[in-house]
């Protein structure tokens, strides 16, 4: 697995870099050896956020954790999340995951034993409408007005391009645009 690290708003020692590592490693055996795992390590009010995402073959993981001023405990949060994710989801990864990737069990933990296997995808409905055409200015107010958190539409600026316009948790908009 290849890593990438990044440290905003703090100076981390090369040993909390070097033990991230070895956490993270822990999930080389569900992953191909292509994977690529970007670890962004931040402190903001004395909490210590930890990123972890994590690309093998087309599928992205993602888990984000944050513990008050220990930076360890968030990193072995992080990647515990992550497993359980994993583990949840196996019967529908099992095919994009390294070959055998579940068939040795790690050692029984309490906190894994207690996640049901979700079976399928529980689709209660379905909308179809048409896609205007529109700047992404006027697809946030769309989104406004009907006060969603996410708005699909043809981006105008961007030869009809499907996007999406999304509410930040933090505030402020994202666009998510497909790429040409």
């Amino acid at each position: 697995m290849k890593f990438i690290f990044t440290d905003k708003k703090v100076d981390l020692s090369p040993a909390v870099h070097e033990y991230a590592e070895k956490k993270i490693s822990k999930l080389d055996r569900y992953f191909k050896a292509d994977a690529e795992a970007t670890v962004t390590m931040s402190v903001e009010k004395e909490r210590c956020i930890v990123e972890l995402t994590v690309r093998s073959g087309g599928t992205i993981f993602r888990a984000e954790e944050s513990v008050n001023n220990e930076m360890r405990a968030a990193i072995d949060q992080v990647v515990s999340v992550l497993e359980r994710q994993i583990r949840k989801n196996k019967t529908r990864l099992e095919k994009r995951l390294r070959q055998g990737a579940f068939e040795r069990e790690v050692p029984a933990v309490p906190a894994l034993e207690e996640i049901p296997e979700e079976k399928e995808f529980d689709l209660v409905r379905t909308k179809r409408f048409f896609i205007k055409p529109m700047t992404v200015e006027e697809a946030i107010l769309q989104m406004n007005l009907l006060e969603h958190t996410f708005f699909a539409f043809r981006n105008q600026d961007d030869d009809g391009a499907f996007a999406v316009v999304y509410k930040r948790n933090n505030g402020g908009y994202g666009l998510i645009a497909d790429q040409v």
